[in-house]
């Protein structure tokens, strides 16, 4: 195979799973709203769920994006030292999502920055936005692709702490976020927390946080314990499916760390929305793939 057309086959593969991520929810996303629905005993609430899976269901039947909102396309590149495509990645992961915006369809909104234009492509200064990660002796291309809506970026925040408020200060800032901006994001949540010395460093990991699979914990036992215990304090808020009352509020809380100063806290949020459009794919060397979100994908 000639190099132009492996580039061509790896653009059109990203495109259609740009596409894909759209339109179907990762396999622990649905797992977890079913597991919502079912626990939920408010009659409103578990309306809403039925919706979300009606909704689910008419958007595979019609191959249409599952929220009007498809975002903006964010990816996590974690690309071996020995991928065969590593130097015409960049340009190969912007064409995509140009493709993608067309062929899905995506709904356009990258928007260039003071200018107040958009560029109906989807594609911009820096957008898509790529977060790289090189892997030493690795021939893989690992990608995460999300698709950041409007109502789930909203509640976005970080604040650096004084040092004697520790961690009932990181309790707070989460806490404070959900009462004032959860309903705004579209209720389950995923609540992504990054804690650490910088700001930029906080944000970076509490959008991290939004990668790991739902249920999941982090390995430190502390922050495990921290994880069930936000999700129980904004469970007990009440907001529920879409802010409109429930037993649930949440699919659970991320918390994603790193060591820190000695006498500064960071701590950062980030939100993902009950359509939690985030799928990993991993591509070898020969282009052949799986996906770990999207079990028995074919693109």
């Amino acid at each position: 195979m000639e190099n132009k057309d492996a580039l061509d086959l790896l653009t059109g593969q990203i495109a259609k799973f740009v596409g894909l991520v759209g339109k179907r929810l990762p396999d622990d996303v649905t797992a977890k709203l079913k597991e919502l629905s079912e626990g939920e005993e408010m009659p409103m609430a578990k309306m809403i769920y039925e919706s979300m899976e009606k909704n689910q269901r008419a958007a595979e039947e019609l191959n249409r994006p599952s929220c009007q909102d498809t975002g903006l396309i964010q990816m996590f590149v974690r690309v071996g030292t020995k991928f065969p495509y590593i130097d015409s990645l960049k340009p190969v992961l912007k064409d995509a999502v140009f493709i993608a915006t067309k062929e899905a369809p995506l709904r356009h909104n990258t928007v260039e920055t003071f200018d107040e234009v958009n560029t109906g492509t989807n594609v911009g200064t820096d957008s898509p936005w790529l977060y790289w990660d090189i892997i030493p002796n690795s021939d893989k291309l690992e990608l995460d692709v999300y698709m950041a809506g409007g109502g789930c970026s909203l509640p976005g925040q970080g604040k650096t702490l004084m040092p004697g408020e520790g961690y009932e200060g990181v309790v707070k800032v989460v806490l404070d976020l959900m009462t004032s901006y959860g309903l705004n994001a579209c209720p389950p949540l995923l609540v992504g927390v990054g804690i650490g010395t910088s700001i930029d460093s906080a944000a970076f990991m509490a959008k991290k946080a939004l990668m790991r699979p739902v249920g999941s914990h982090n390995s430190n036992p502390k922050a495990a314990d921290l994880e069930d215990e936000l999700t129980k304090a904004i469970d007990s808020i009440g907001l529920g499916p879409q802010g409109l009352r429930g037993t649930k509020s949440v699919m659970g809380v991320n918390i994603v760390n790193s060591a820190r100063h000695p006498s500064v806290i960071s701590c950062a949020v980030n939100i993902g929305c009950w359509s939690h459009r985030r799928g990993t794919i991993t591509f070898n060397s020969d282009l052949s793939y799986e996906s770990s979100t999207h079990k028995g994908v074919e693109l």
